[in-house]
């Protein structure tokens, strides 16, 4: 955000003021805040024709994935830390960020999605850290190859390339999988500060 005019940081923030208001509206203070939105690029440091890539397209992922994951917890904390707790640990609410396993195993021209989901990866303790006082928890998801619509969108053999690099089960994950989780860790009050793989133990090559 430091980045943009003052302007549309302004309204970029007031966005996500604006969404967290409704959803309280409609639906009552949140005890849960899941971010999983985001975005990706594909762009080398330096092209084929020499000429180094465009800032603009690595400050784009990092705003959205990175900026945008801490803008929706700053805010949210500042709604749950008001609460009262819900049970004798003194636990007021969890927030679930999503990572990737590209934090850990970018591939080649993946510097801006790496980068912000290892960002995220980076916040996890520190937000655990700061909000332990009030009673809220804080873990990351680093899912691996899984079925989302954007998937769905390549062609069928693709698809099975990408499973078959997958250990074990050797196919995409499936969403579900990733909504079990992420309840689980809704109601395990002791996992706190950790980030978890989601990815059937694969390890993305170089390319």
């Amino acid at each position: 955000l430091e980045y943009l005019p003052l302007k549309d940081r302004k309204a970029y923030q007031a966005e996500d003021e604006a969404a967290i208001a409704g959803a309280a509206a409609a639906h009552g203070d949140a005890r849960i805040v899941m971010n999983i939105a985001g975005i990706g690029s594909a762009k080398r440091i330096v092209g084929k024709d020499g000429v180094a890539a465009p800032l603009e397209a690595f400050e784009r992922v990092v705003r959205v994935n990175l900026i945008g994951t801490y803008n929706v917890c700053r805010l949210a904390a500042a709604r749950l830390i008001r609460l009262d707790p819900l049970n004798a640990d003194g636990e007021r609410g969890v927030m679930v960020n999503t990572a990737s396993v590209a934090a850990f195993d970018g591939q080649v021209g993946q510097e801006a999605y790496s980068a912000s989901k290892g960002g995220v990866v980076a916040l996890t303790l520190p937000l655990a850290r700061d909000l332990a006082q009030f009673g809220v928890r804080v873990v990351t998801v680093a899912p691996g190859l899984f079925l989302t619509p954007l998937m769905h969108q390549l062609p069928a053999a693709v698809q099975a390339s990408l499973a078959e690099g997958i250990p074990f089960p050797k196919r995409l994950g499936k969403p579900e999988e990733f909504a079990s989780l992420a309840a689980h860790i809704v109601g395990n009050v002791h996992l706190n500060g950790e980030v978890i793989r989601l990815d059937g133990a694969v390890r993305l090559a170089p390319r």
